[in-house]
């Protein structure tokens, strides 16, 4: 494969991943030998190059997949294919989890504080950017050791108030209730829902809300919410809220991971982010500041990486230096 624009040549060595829409490659750059991941996927006609133009929106960060080039080839029928050249992760966050759930263990409480960390820092600063993922699930997260990173932005947007979404979209099992009622006008708090999903996985090692089918997959979160009020249905936003549901008792979040113990507090986390009301969920920046990762922030060995508190210029223009402070430990001094 050669790459028009940085003239560098691609030798694939092996096809390491397939989703709906595309194949993903390990390959290796010719001229450096640096492995790279190459996924390549028809041009989508309607959206044109939408994941392309989000990754350079986005730009460098440490939580998000980094793009290293992307080039286009003409295939059959004269098809043609544009192809990103990404940094390599040897695993996704889904397999990851199959794998620890297989050899019957568990996350520990460090693990779990840096995983999650790391994935609400980078979903601060895409929602920072005002783009919403849309489709965060565990086979979208890419690990490396502790090092997470979010990948896939076919789907990501930029979301503003008002405007008309489509609702078909996220994968069910961590779809958001509104998009599941059909919402169009939606905010980024779709993606909370999500990634509190993802937490819980974390620890159940297996989806929080396994439905079926659309319906099923409400009849799987009135499990554990309880039936939504009539005020829940309205701030989900959508044209009709005439919807009749049996009454529902919820399921104490303690006995959810009744068989696991997590920390109360990491309990705490995924019970302000998995709730009916979307303006209710916390936002990911003010997540990092919850009593859960207090203890990392004090830890000072090598088990937590000097990276987690080493902001980019682009978070300090986001979120400012002085909010960003309050989220270092006492004890740090470094610089970037």
């Amino acid at each position: 494969m050669k790459n028009s624009e940085n003239l560098q040549s691609y030798a694939v060595e092996k096809r390491v991943g397939e989703g709906a829409f595309a194949i993903v490659y390990l390959a290796s750059v010719q001229e450096s030998g640096e492995r790279v991941a190459i996924k390549k996927a028809p041009i989508d006609k309607k959206y044109k190059n939408r994941e392309l133009a989000n990754l350079k929106l986005l730009g460098e960060h440490p939580n998000i997949v980094a793009l290293k080039d992307a080039f286009y080839v003409v295939g059959q029928n004269e098809e043609v294919y544009i192809n990103y050249v990404m940094e390599y992760m040897p695993d996704n966050l889904s397999d990851y989890l199959r794998n620890l759930k297989k050899q019957k263990q568990q996350l520990t409480q460090i693990q779990l504080q840096i995983i999650t960390y790391q994935l609400l820092r980078g979903l601060a600063f895409i929602h920072g950017k005002g783009m919403a993922h849309r489709d965060i699930k565990p086979q979208n997260i890419l690990i490396d050791g502790t090092t997470v990173k979010y990948c896939d932005f076919g789907s990501a947007k930029i979301i503003s108030g008002g405007q008309i979404n489509t609702s078909y979209l996220c994968s069910r099992h961590y779809r958001a209730p509104e998009l599941i009622f059909g919402a169009t006008d939606y905010s980024t708090s779709i993606d909370i829902w999500s990634l509190g999903c993802v937490f819980a996985e974390l620890i159940l090692l297996e989806p929080l809300f396994p439905g079926e089918s659309s319906v099923d997959q409400l009849v799987e979160i009135m499990k554990v919410l309880g039936t939504p009020t009539a005020a829940d249905i309205v701030e989900f936003n959508v044209s009709n809220t005439d919807f009749k549901f049996p009454q529902v008792k919820g399921h104490p979040w303690s006995k959810v991971f009744l068989k696991y113990k997590p920390d109360p507090q990491f309990i705490d986390l995924i019970k302000k982010m998995v709730t009916y009301q979307p303006q209710q969920r916390i936002k990911p920046f003010m997540a990092l500041m919850h009593p859960f990762f207090n203890d990392l922030r004090e830890l000072k060995n090598e088990e937590v990486p000097n990276k987690l508190w080493q902001f980019t210029p682009e978070e300090e223009n986001i979120f400012g230096k002085q909010p960003l402070k309050h989220l270092m430990p006492s004890w740090w001094k470094g610089g970037r």
